[in-house]
């Protein structure tokens, strides 16, 4: 398969299945629809799934955020609610035990920094779970959270300072938050894609750092991520196809040019591309520039999802007491 810069498998799914026929070997996959929001469930069950996604064994859940989210109060309730249904078929936790979330990310980058802004409208409780246990609900489970920060401002990698206070405080679930890299522009801050096979930070930006998940640190890791970027050489390339497919349309059927368009291999071009643009802007990625809106809407979405996933025994109404 043509190596492609994505983060999310259901764009992995889609590009195979633009190359080959048939199913992809070792994946299962389910559509459905939560709270009027499209869900693709993919699920790589085996190594021959593992290969042709280019993603680890495990379970990859995608949500489609309606197009005025960020703006619609009541449509940002509705898909923190589908984002905590998915969340809570995933969460195996009973009231005692301790839950760990993770912001992962650069605070000081805009799009970067949907980890760190998730962990600051989140419910915290385990202090208050240790320090006043009577003024709080016993039905509230004990969350705690972080935001390592990266390794250019730490020194640190990312992973150990996780694995240094999970070991301390040691928590039965992980749950991780960050930014991803999508291959298509009309997904970049309209997807959320949840998985259970962890996560390596800064991967869709060719910046791959060390690894959090079960393998590393023992405990079960969630992900959860959202697309606030896509490749400069992935919109040259959409936009070269668009206009050969357009030019196509009107070129004479069975003409020399006509033939010569349609023999081009899309996977060549953008090798091409990728090695004419890299000497100029590098690994360039590009956000939209209403990113400082959209980082505030989702990460509220996404804090409100894994909250009411965590205390399920509370609604949104009393989560925001704590929250807001």
């Amino acid at each position: 398969m043509t190596r492609i810069r994505t983060d999310l498998a259901v764009e992995a799914k889609e590009v195979y299945e633009q190359q080959n026929e048939g199913k992809i070997p070792g994946v299962q996959i389910e559509e459905y629809e939560e709270i009027g929001m499209k869900v693709t469930h993919v699920k790589i069950v085996n190594e021959h799934g593992e290969k042709s996604m280019g993603k680890p064994i495990g379970e990859y859940i995608t949500i489609d955020m309606p197009e005025f989210v960020h703006y619609d109060k009541e449509v940002m309730d509705d898909v923190s609610k589908a984002l905590a249904k998915t969340l809570s078929k995933i969460v195996k936790l009973d009231k005692s035990m301790t839950a760990l979330v993770v912001g992962l990310g650069n605070w000081n980058v805009t799009p970067d920094a949907l980890g760190p802004k998730v962990i600051s409208k989140l419910m915290v409780t385990r202090h208050l779970k240790e320090l006043v246990p009577d003024s709080i609900d016993e039905n509230v489970r004990p969350v705690c959270a972080i935001s390592p920060g990266v390794l250019g401002l730490t020194g640190i990698e990312t992973a150990e300072i996780i694995k240094s206070v999970a070991d301390k405080i040691k928590p039965n679930l992980i749950v991780c938050i960050d930014a991803l890299a999508s291959r298509k522009t009309e997904r970049v801050n309209r997807t959320i894609q949840i998985g259970d096979t962890g996560i390596s930070p800064g991967s869709g930006i060719g910046n791959k750092r060390m690894e959090i998940s079960k393998r590393t640190l023992g405990i079960p890791v969630i992900a959860i991520g959202v697309p606030t970027v896509v490749h400069a050489a992935t919109l040259a390339n959409d936009t070269i196809d668009l206009a050969i497919d357009e030019i196509i349309n009107q070129a004479t059927k069975g003409g020399e040019f006509y033939n010569m368009l349609k023999s081009l291999n899309k996977g060549e071009k953008e090798r091409l591309i990728n090695e004419i643009l890299h000497p100029y802007v590098g690994d360039l990625v590009v956000t939209p520039k209403e990113i400082d809106v959209v980082v505030d809407s989702i990460s509220k979405v996404i804090a409100n999802g894994i909250n009411i996933a965590l205390q399920p025994a509370l609604d949104l109404e009393d989560i925001n007491k704590y929250v807001n």
